[in-house]
């Protein structure tokens, strides 16, 4: 049995999210996350040596832009 993952912020886990994480939540296949980071469309990430992670705040931070800029195109 594992131990439940501690959450931080709407759900985000607290601890650095991988593209996995990132695919899983926004339900898009994995190598389109490597087209967003790519391309510098994407949340932000960052490498941990050859590791590339992602902060749950910066992933927050992404979607509450992509809300406000749909919003306003609305």
């Amino acid at each position: 049995m594992t131990a439940p993952i501690e959450t931080l912020r709407a759900g985000l886990p607290d601890r650095y999210l991988t593209p996995d994480d990132i695919a899983e939540m926004f339900g898009v296949p994995l190598e389109t996350v490597y087209q967003w980071r790519k391309k510098r469309t994407g949340p932000p990430g960052f490498r941990i040596g050859k590791h590339l992670r992602y902060d749950p705040a910066d992933v927050r931070a992404y979607v509450t832009e992509l809300r406000r800029v749909d919003a306003e195109a609305a």
